[in-house]
């Protein structure tokens, strides 16, 4: 079961900054200070007994028609592509919790976290302290140069997550924030997407080889070439890796071919994919390009390859590439756009014990309430000026509270994260052995678990199954350089057992069906 906690906006954002808000909120608006005092202190509950109980009661309806839906829709003005990908009867109409009713006026179970940024899916109640914190006249809109009190609150929360620090450590986080040392997270940049964030990284790397503009003195590696590095898809090549959307980072995942090809023969920089989990062909290529006439620049990775087929990295490998990249001044961006949040402890970069140089987060932090993600780093990577990385609204003040609203939350059940993500996992796994003739294993992590099948046509058959008959959104990655046809799912945070008994069930269902099918 999870913890229930109940806070109000002085509970997360202390009375002095409170008591500030709603004496200018009553200039502004007339109210008394007393009244938009009672909002700022109404307390919360953020999952109450009531939401639980009935998201395990709304599951006998997933699949069902539960309203007559849009009748007339609309086709929006896409272009061909998205056109082509669109969903019309999936778009919700209205959601709590795990569950989706989509513009068909069916009840669909969101198995993948409505595209991995729905941590704690739909209409979390603990969200009303958004519509809490605008009634008091908290201003959404800053700007660079005048972040807000929730924003800096917020950067020192993340610090102080990332490093592992009790909630009343206030000495130990000083100390962390004054911090000079590598590998010491405290310094975070508000940026809108995990695209942004990730390149900020790069471009933070790449400022140890050229100037950010003409004010600049000679970089430390000016005259090298640099080189990236990658995971490699199983051909070889730079499908595996996904980090944004921006013209450089889509560079680093084999796009742009010719543009890639320009760059490498003009020496402007270099990609390099490592195979996955090979530690040995990792330090080959360090080995290669990092001396003479090249360096490595950076080492790019997520912990799970949600992009290709969910490969988990394993702890050995994280470790021994992690080593040789601090032996050898080689900064390191572990990826948790996809992960972070999906760990007991927020940040699964500290599960493995590692101290990157740059972790980037987003989707699951903000809980698919605002477009807003972050780039931590170090003192020493702290390379940029201001225009360097800005975006203008990237730090919207309601963002930064969907962030403190969601760490409160998650801190509480980190327990009930740890242990449902365990038996999830280990039930997925069940499955892989009981059909063994179409399954080949189970990938992943926890609540990030992915079902490997032995055809593209089965899996494809499979996920079209759950998706269109039993209204489970998972997803069919078939598309990718010798990638292993693989089934992926990414649980809300807030998924009870039953709701995984419930997925499970479906799933053992509809692999019984296809095992009849191939025996036929």
């Amino acid at each position: 079961m999870l913890k229930n906690i109940s806070r109000s906006l002085q509970d997360l954002l202390g009375e002095d900054y409170i008591t500030a808000v709603c004496e200018a909120g009553s200039f502004l608006s007339g109210l008394s200070v007393a009244e938009l005092k009672a909002i700022a202190e109404e307390k919360i509950d953020f999952y109450p007994l009531e939401f639980q109980q009935r998201q395990d009661e709304l599951l006998e309806y997933v699949g069902k028609k539960i309203c007559s839906g849009i009748g007339i829709s609309t086709a929006g003005a896409p272009t061909a592509s998205f056109a082509q990908a669109q969903r019309n009867e999936m778009s919700p109409i209205g959601g709590a919790g795990v569950i989706r009713i989509g513009e068909d006026g069916r009840t669909y179970f969101i198995g993948k976290s409505e595209h991995y940024h729905a941590s704690l899916g739909h209409s979390f109640p603990g969200y009303r302290l958004l519509a809490n914190a605008a009634k008091v006249g908290i201003s959404n809109v800053t700007h660079n140069n005048t972040r807000g009190y929730i924003s800096r609150h917020l950067e020192r929360e993340l610090i102080r997550v990332a490093n592992g620090l009790r909630q009343d450590d206030r000495d130990g986080l000083e100390e962390v924030l004054k911090s000079s040392e590598s590998h010491v997270l405290n310094r975070v940049i508000n940026l809108e997407t995990g695209s942004l964030a990730v390149e900020a990284a790069l471009k933070m790397m790449l400022a140890r080889f050229y100037r950010l503009d003409r004010t600049y003195s000679e970089p430390q590696y000016a005259g090298r070439i640099p080189v990236f590095l990658v995971m490699a898809d199983n051909n070889g090549g730079k499908e595996a890796n996904y980090h944004g959307t921006t013209v450089l980072t889509q560079v680093l995942r084999g796009m742009w071919p010719d543009f890639a090809d320009t760059l490498e023969k003009t020496d402007i920089f270099r990609v390099k994919p490592v195979r996955i989990n090979d530690a040995e062909h990792f330090a080959d290529i360090v080995g290669r390009y990092d001396s003479g006439e090249y360096k490595i620049a950076g080492f790019f990775h997520e912990l799970v390859l949600m992009n290709y087929g969910g490969i988990r990295l394993t702890d050995e490998f994280v470790r021994r590439t992690h080593d040789i990249c601090s032996d050898r001044d080689i900064p390191v961006i572990v990826d948790e756009i996809q992960s972070c949040m999906w760990s007991p402890e927020l940040f699964l970069f500290k599960e493995y014990d590692c101290h990157p140089d740059f972790v980037s987060v987003g989707k699951g932090f903000p809980g698919g309430q605002y477009p807003a993600s972050k780039i931590l780093t170090t003192a020493a990577m702290d390379s940029l000026n201001q225009f360097g990385a800005l975006v203008t609204n990237g730090q919207e003040e309601l963002a930064s509270l969907a962030y403190l609203i969601t760490i409160e939350f998650a801190e509480a059940n980190r327990e009930h994260t740890r242990t449902t993500g365990k038996y999830y996992h280990a039930a997925a796994a069940e499955l892989a052995a009981k059909y063994s003739s179409l399954l080949d294993k189970v990938e992943g992590e926890a609540h990030m678990t992915t079902l490997y099948f032995k055809s593209a046509e089965c899996v494809t058959k499979f996920t079209n199954r759950l998706n269109k008959e039993c209204c489970i959104d998972i997803s069919a990655q078939t598309y990718k350089a010798d990638c292993p046809p693989s089934a992926l799912t990414k649980l809300p945070l807030i998924v009870s057992r039953k709701a995984v008994d419930f997925v499970i069930g479906k799933m053992d269902e509809t692999l019984a069906i296809l095992q009849m099918e191939t025996e036929k």
